[in-house]
């Protein structure tokens, strides 16, 4: 809803603003949001969790494609805060991204106004806080972009819609764990697994038997994979962080940190209680949580063991991963089927090799890609770029491909031309299993594999059905190949979604330029900018 007490004279400012950004016949969707500190008891323990409108997690974003979200957030915290928006393209707008290379924090107690645009998407995703270390504190949600009425969805109608924000979690307090971080330390192991804010047979959800439901699986921790599995019940996956897929049947399902997966369930078992499992991957010590599937004509409460899943297993996992394939019939955001665009015929223009590495600097824990660990500016780099401040970074500050140089610090940005197609191969030396996140933009994920990658290596590529998406995975002493189309000019972030690593350096900033200075390519700063840092004091655009 808008929020009240805006005045009339607000609310033009806002319309103004959207006039030149989004299409008017699009329609527009209002959000309210007020973020503040309140007690959370998830493990048993009180901590200080990051709330909005009150709620742990916060409120699900419903939509539709196309959709423009009006999100008013007011920052009732004691120190900055910024969203962001996991999977959502933000086309043309990288200056709505919410990270600290793109956007401004909202200062505390002030407010700021997200203009977005769900443009030509559709699919499950979520939102959380990207500053300091508030993901440990809670501010995430889900986001759900349905279909436009008219484009045919390869699945009948769910009799109902859940999200399920699953992800590990520490008792410690949040502003804890960033001090362990600043002062060079590693994190400890985490305390418990959440399913929607709950730990162990906290969450449950309500079903009518011989129903079908659809279930929106999101991991939003901090560093481990999990494995979800329902008792009693298969899985049908139907789309993958925007992508329909090959409807393929899974007892259980592994979901790395970052990662977003909608299944399908038939409640067609008989009437009573079921264990909802989540547990931890490739760890030496399993932790688990469970949530409840309640039959709504239920005799009989949650009954026998929980039900086990696979633990150390990578070759189960690189399996299922390789099995997650593009329904190529079905139609996506548009009523074209997703199988039209043919990624493999297109010609690559520049293969980028991104190595990720841990290692000590200046004698505390730090993590690089291709031995830079990134460190932030005081300007957000996409201001700096728009306003030409000269002195906040360099363009080519990290390399396309290993040095093997020492790690070093540094603001590192890569350039690339509007327009070109890509080859990114993440190439994971290490003996954790790791997971990759590009904002902006959907990539095809067309080949994983242990070892070094070669060129070779290309053989085993999928480039027919490979799968789309936003965040990918990439094992220990393994490798993963993406092919990306860079349609979307902006700054855009590339990161690791293992948190700590993110906020010690093992992330940089992919700048896709074109020359010409056309709304038809990018928007312009919008009105409503927060200006910080060299870009204070400068003025975005007449209104």
């Amino acid at each position: 809803m808008m929020r009240k007490g805006w005045s009339f004279w607000q609310g033009y400012v806002v319309l103004l603003a959207l006039a030149v950004v989004v299409k008017a016949e699009s329609p527009y969707r209002f959000f309210d949001w007020n973020v503040t500190y309140g007690d959370i008891f998830p493990l048993g323990v009180r901590q200080q969790g990051i709330l909005i409108n009150g709620q742990f997690p916060g409120p699900d974003i419903y939509s539709v494609t196309n959709d423009n979200l009006i999100i008013n957030v007011q920052n009732n915290l004691d120190e900055p805060l910024l969203l962001s928006w996991n999977g959502l393209q933000q086309r043309r707008n990288s200056y709505e991204d919410g990270v600290y290379g793109t956007t401004c924090p909202i200062p505390p107690g002030k407010n700021f106004t997200y203009i977005l645009q769900v443009k030509d998407q559709i699919g499950s995703f979520f939102y959380f806080p990207s500053l300091a270390f508030h993901k440990a504190a809670g501010g995430f949600g889900g986001i759900r972009v349905l279909s436009r009425p008219r484009i045919p969805v390869p699945f009948p109608d769910p009799a109902g819609d859940f999200t399920l924000l699953i992800g590990d979690w520490f008792k410690n307090d949040h502003r804890q764990l960033k001090a362990m971080l600043d002062g060079g330390h590693k994190l400890p192991f985490p305390d418990g697994i959440l399913i929607n804010g709950h730990g162990p047979n906290g969450a449950s959800f309500t079903v009518e038997q011989g129903k079908t439901y659809r279930f929106r699986i999101s991991n939003v921790g901090l560093q481990n994979s999990l494995n979800f599995r329902i008792q009693g019940h298969k899985m049908k996956l139907v789309e993958v962080e925007g992508t329909h897929t090959v409807q393929t049947i899974y007892e259980s399902l592994d979901v790395h940190v970052g990662q977003s997966y909608s299944v399908l369930v038939t409640m067609d078992q008989a009437a009573q209680d079921f264990y909802i499992v989540a547990s931890t991957r490739f760890t030496d010590n399993i932790l688990s949580t469970t949530a409840t599937l309640h039959y709504s004509n239920s005799n009989k409460a949650v009954s026998g063991p929980i039900p086990a899943g696979p633990t150390d297993q990578i070759d189960w996992s690189l399996n299922q991963a390789r099995s997650i394939r593009t329904n190529l019939t079905a139609s996506g955001p548009r009523p074209n089927p997703q199988g039209s665009y043919h990624y493999g015929l297109i010609n690559i223009t520049r293969t980028i090799k991104l190595v990720s590495s841990a290692a000590q600097v200046n004698g505390k824990q730090r993590y690089a890609v291709n031995s830079v660990s990134f460190v932030p500016t005081d300007t957000p780099l996409k201001l700096a770029d728009y306003f030409k401040i000269g002195g906040v970074f360099r363009v080519g500050s990290i390399p396309d491909n290993p040095t093997g140089q020492n790690m070093y610090l540094d603001t590192s940005v890569m350039g690339a031309d509007y327009r070109a197609f890509v080859e990114i191969v993440f190439e994971n030396h290490e003996n954790i299993v790791q997971t990759w996140h590009i904002d902006g933009y959907a990539f095809w994920v067309v080949g994983m594999n242990g070892g070094v990658w070669t060129p070779n290596s290309r053989e085993e590529y999928n480039l027919r059905d490979a799968v789309s998406r936003s965040t990918t995975q990439v094992y220990p002493k393994s490798w993963t190949a993406i092919y990306m189309a860079l349609d979307n000019v902006g700054m855009w972030n590339v990161r690791s979604e293992f948190w700590a690593r993110q906020y010690l350096g093992q992330q940089f900033y992919l700048r896709v330029y074109t020359p010409v200075n056309s709304l038809r390519d990018e928007y312009l700063i919008p009105k409503n900018a927060l200006l910080c840092g060299r870009a204070q004091g400068r003025s975005t655009r007449p209104l």
